[in-house]
């Protein structure tokens, strides 16, 4: 961006003591997913804070502002410049993921962090340390909020919502920052996989949009993986053990050598970056039958497909050593890299890329080894690229935000509309 460009942009001065105030109250609120259920959302008490959300966008004078019976949150700022511009969306997710407890939640608040060990729990002795989280030497003398090392802290991706509003809200209070139509998305449910299943792209209806769902300041992704599920079931016989010679089929030992058959290194263990893998991530078996669910993952479309024929034809090498159908596998696609359909408009990546330099905010561009909401939105026909939301070590008792991220990403999110709406 040209330098006069820069200086006609507007400044921005996000209160932290407010925005750390709304991140409290929301992280507060049990909010855990469940992927044994199959109502949306997942769990009713995800609706505590899905209520509380609808509140506070009407307070702050959204329109528009709606929640449908699976707990989809809507609303709309409206633009305030007279000529067309572009809708944009920014959306974020209130469940917080079932793999680790998100009840009874006691944040922290670290001021002026030293860069040395964070007591979480004396009693408990869990201790947050740069040596181990090399990432926490980055916020010296910023404001942590950590857990209290019981539970995980829910900026994943609550930090996400707190950033949101706390933007639209700003954008209300400061209408000399012009901008287009602005449309807010909350999901249920993103955590276990099905954040976009109901989601209502028509009714959303945004020309397209960023989830504010990614981890340490400056991250911008648009690559995600290709993802499969597949569950491989092993028959066996049972036999009785003194009379089971040439009789007996143990399937634990077949499910044994098609673990041993896969590629060893190409586990989530043992890869980064674009890399791929095979991972094993349950197992339970007896002498008749042993199942194994694996997930494939690979950012590049044509190894993904290479993956699950390597399966498929490894239990077909197995089935034929044995003389017999032994073993079956079962494959489901799951999601798909968004690189596909955002690249054909980049210009959106441009756009957030912009924005963060004109913010000082270096964007760290880079695929995703995961999944995103964004990614099967872009596939329904919103492009939607992921941002920053600031927080680190998601999913566990040693995750943190920092303060200052989350009043950049606030930023970006305003600078974003502001961008959008030819303000440069």
């Amino acid at each position: 961006m040209k330098q006069d460009k820069i200086e006609d942009l507007t400044t921005i001065r996000i209160d932290k003591e407010n925005l750390i105030n709304r991140f409290m109250r929301y992280v507060v609120i049990d909010t855990e997913s469940d992927p044994n259920s199959d109502t949306t959302p997942s769990t009713k008490k995800q609706w505590d804070l899905a209520n509380m959300l609808v509140e506070e966008l009407k307070h702050i004078g959204l329109t528009d502002v709606t929640i449908d019976k699976n707990a989809y949150i809507m609303a709309t700022l409206p633009s305030n410049v007279d000529h067309k511009v572009p809708t944009i969306g920014f959306i974020s997710h209130f469940d917080t993921t079932p793999d680790f407890t998100g009840a009874n939640v006691k944040p922290q608040r670290i001021d002026a962090y030293d860069g040395k060990d964070i007591i979480l729990n004396k009693k408990e002795q869990i201790i947050l340390s740069p040596d181990y989280f090399e990432d926490l030497k980055l916020y010296i003398g910023q404001t942590l909020i950590t857990t209290d090392g019981t539970t995980l802290l829910g900026a994943d991706d609550k930090a996400g919502i707190t950033e949101i509003i706390s933007a639209i809200e700003y954008l209300v209070n400061h209408p000399e920052i012009k901008h287009g139509d602005i449309r807010i998305g909350f999901t249920p449910d993103e955590e276990i996989g099905r954040g976009a299943h109901k989601f209502d792209v028509k009714k959303f209806n945004a020309d397209w949009a960023y989830t504010m769902d990614g981890s340490q300041i400056g991250e911008l992704e648009y690559e995600n993986f290709n993802a499969a599920g597949a569950v491989v079931k092993i028959k066996g016989k049972i036999v009785h053990p003194g009379y089971a010679k040439g009789k007996m089929i143990n399937s634990m030992y077949i499910a044994q050598d098609f673990i041993n058959s896969l590629p060893r290194l190409e586990t989530p263990e043992h890869t980064s970056d674009r890399q791929g893998f095979f991972h094993l991530h349950q197992m339970e078996g007896d002498v008749e039958e042993t199942t194994l669910q694996y997930i494939i993952r690979d950012h590049d479309k044509e190894h993904f497909e290479a993956r699950k024929e390597m399966l498929s034809k490894l239990a077909g090498a197995l089935n034929e050593q044995h003389g017999q159908e032994v073993i079956t596998v079962t494959i489901k696609d799951q999601y798909y890299n968004m690189r596909e359909k955002v690249a054909p408009v980049m210009h959106i990546v441009d756009l957030a890329e912009e924005a963060m330099k004109s913010l000082d905010v270096t964007p760290i561009i880079k695929p995703i080894r995961g999944g995103t909401d964004g990614s099967q939105l872009s596939y329904m026909g919103l492009p939607c690229p992921n941002i920053f939301a600031g927080g680190h070590n998601f999913h566990g008792r040693y995750e943190y935000v920092p303060a200052e991220s989350m009043v950049k990403a606030t930023e970006v999110i305003i600078r974003i509309a502001e961008l959008a709406a030819g303000n440069n």
